[in-house]
């Protein structure tokens, strides 16, 4: 093999290895404090219906509503923002899965930072909280 040929080999394998690591990197970051879905248990209200949600797409969002009871919270894992939006860009986050539900139905929405979700018969205020 020409030197050249290895040389245009070996730059490339490295692109290869560095856009695979770039992608991997922000699930690592973790910088200041951790973010949560929380699920409160409120009564009846205009709400989306999340009976159905995908556990792939809405990973904050089902966690958070399957460790909720009728007395206290629920509580999803926690989520570290990254450095200047860098992680945001590349990861799925709380945030994304909140603007997700809003976008549902308006009649939901409370506030920029809440939604109301229904699954089967009991009603959920989700937020974010820090």
């Amino acid at each position: 093999m020409r030197r050249r040929t290895k040389l245009v080999s070996v730059a490339i394998l490295a692109i290869v290895v560095l856009l695979l690591a770039l992608g991997a990197l922000p699930g690592f970051i973790k910088a200041g404090d951790p973010y949560y879905m929380t699920a409160t248990p409120v009564e009846e209200h205009a709400a989306v219906n999340a009976t159905d949600l995908d556990e792939r797409r809405f990973p904050y969002t089902t966690a958070a509503i399957d460790s909720a009871t009728t007395a206290q919270p629920g509580e999803s894992g926690p989520y570290w923002k990254g450095y200047v939006g860098f992680k945001e860009a590349f990861t799925h986050s709380p945030f994304d899965e909140l603007t997700a539900l809003q976008q549902r139905s308006t009649a939901a929405v409370d506030g920029p930072e809440a939604v109301y979700v229904r699954v089967g018969d009991t009603h959920y205020r989700l937020t974010i909280e820090q």
